[in-house]
């Protein structure tokens, strides 16, 4: 199963047209997810994922554009539109824990988001953000560089235990205590008509995340 993941992995980085969006294949893999009562799909280690920013319905995204202000690192934003493959996470455990590949994710774990067509992960610091002035959000790092600025803890709104498809989720990070954030403050020159994507230390409605479009790993069995 690891080895027809990785190659399925493999095929969707190699084959996506990174300027028009992702193939049908995957949107077909995601639509018969969703079918099949997405509320019980397992969110598991190694899952490629879109997040969906649940009150503006914009999904967490990232290109190969840096921030020209702050820490200058690659921006992350909010996309409207549903099919661009830039807008794909991998969700990972920290590299000390013994977490491993279709572990399911209980609340309050540590994860890490790495960018599928960067290979960066999801970080947050100190930088205030371009807009709003907040928690600055940016992509940094890479296969093998990776600190505690990546980490995120999940916190599943409600009575979940475990991490699903389409339940209403919020991640802190760990370093500055802020909750990934968007809203409709929108850039109009770099990234015209995407949202920021910020931190802010306090719960708002503006920072409930739900898994939406992706490729999920089945559960792994236990021995």
């Amino acid at each position: 199963m690891a080895m027809g993941f990785f190659g399925l992995a493999l095929f969707l980085f190699l084959t996506f047209d990174f300027d028009q969006g992702s193939p049908s294949s995957t949107s077909a893999s995601a639509s018969a997810a969703s079918s099949s009562s997405s509320q019980n799909v397992q969110v598991t280690y190694g899952t490629v994922l879109k997040l969906m920013h649940e009150k503006t319905k914009f999904r967490l995204h990232s290109h190969e554009v840096p921030y020209g202000s702050g820490s200058g690192q690659q921006s992350v934003t909010g996309f409207p539109n549903v099919d661009d493959s830039n807008s794909y996470w991998i969700v990972r455990p920290p590299p000390d824990t013994s977490a491993k590949q279709g572990d399911t994710i209980p609340d309050g774990a540590i994860i890490r988001l790495q960018h599928m067509r960067t290979r960066k992960w999801l970080h947050s610091h100190l930088h205030a953000s371009p807009i709003s002035g907040n928690l600055e959000v940016s992509c940094f790092g890479g296969e093998s560089e990776s600190d505690t600025g990546d980490y995120w803890r999940l916190l599943i709104e409600g009575s979940g235990k475990t991490w699903k498809q389409d339940q209403r989720i919020r991640l802190q990070h760990i370093d500055t205590g802020g909750y990934l954030h968007s809203h409709d403050k929108k850039y109009t020159r770099i990234a015209g008509g995407q949202q920021e994507v910020c931190g802010v230390r306090e719960k708002r409605a503006d920072n409930v995340w739900l898994a939406a479009e992706g490729v999920y790993l089945p559960i792994t069995e236990s021995k």
